[in-house]
């Protein structure tokens, strides 16, 4: 736990000037970001085959590039460029035809294509947030970090009833409701008084307990690609934590739902 607090701070630390610089400097280290998740996913996935390495260097180029493609925008609602998925499935499944199917076949195809679109999209969706405004960042930073803090006090303390044991042996059904209820009311109380005290409460409230079983969700997702590849964490780059993808796997999916409810709030 010792460790775990101290790798907390550092990070934070870290993080902290490139969110409040933002621009370019923070496209950049997010895209470092994304280029070690990515990274990890293909660490992962090599447990049981190989890439091609000309494919993985080609994959690595694309991440960085989604992750960086329109950095300074500030427009959630960007068209998608068909001409860069004709791109993706020509280099990646044109492959088929050359090599022989026990070094690269339909999966590895798949694979590279969905996780380097996934990764590359979610980050690049961070930058975005962060051009619009840096509070909605610390927003769903706090969603993400309140909720797990306390979902893991809660749990430890008090935890009795499984929620998924299959996926996630430690996590329990009082570690959700408590995590939930602290991320509720820390998140909502900063929304308010710092980015928007206009907003109905009972919406707000709502909205921000949506977003925190979504990063609940996202988080046991994770941990179901981690079972099925047979591991504890993504890497070890983290102390305490993990991988990047540990500690970043919530933030991902409250990121995407939050776009979706960005109208309304």
């Amino acid at each position: 736990m010792k460790l775990r607090i101290i790798s907390s701070i550092v990070m934070v630390l870290v993080v902290v000037p490139f969110l409040i610089i933002g621009e370019l400097p923070f496209a950049l280290f997010m895209s470092l970001l994304g280029l070690l998740s990515y990274y990890e996913l293909i660490h992962t996935r090599e447990l049981q085959k190989p890439f091609p390495l000309l494919l993985k260097i080609i994959a690595y180029i694309m991440v960085f590039c989604f992750c960086m493609y329109n950095f300074d925008s500030i427009e959630f609602l960007s068209q998608f460029d068909y001409r860069v998925m004709s791109i993706l499935l020509f280099i990646f499944l044109s492959p088929l035809v050359f090599l022989p199917s026990e070094k690269y076949d339909f999966s590895d195809a798949i694979f590279l294509i969905g996780t380097l679109l996934f990764i590359g999209l979610s980050f690049n969706l961070i930058v975005v947030t962060r051009n619009y405004d840096m509070m909605y960042i610390v927003y769903l930073f706090l969603i993400t970090c309140i909720t797990d803090t306390f979902a893991l006090i809660t749990g430890t303390l008090v935890g009795k009833h499984k929620l998924c044991p299959k996926i996630s042996p430690k996590k329990t059904v009082e570690g959700l409701i408590g995590g939930i209820l602290m991320g509720t009311i820390v998140s909502s109380a900063f929304y308010y008084t710092v980015i928007n005290s206009n907003i109905s409460l009972v919406f707000l409230i709502m909205i921000t307990i949506v977003l925190c079983l979504v990063g609940q969700l996202g988080d046991l997702i994770f941990s179901s690609i981690k079972r099925h590849y047979d591991v504890k964490d993504f890497s070890n780059v983290i102390p305490g934590h993990g991988g990047l993808l540990d500690r970043f796997d919530s933030l991902i999916f409250v990121a995407f739902a939050f776009i979706i409810f960005k109208g309304l709030l």
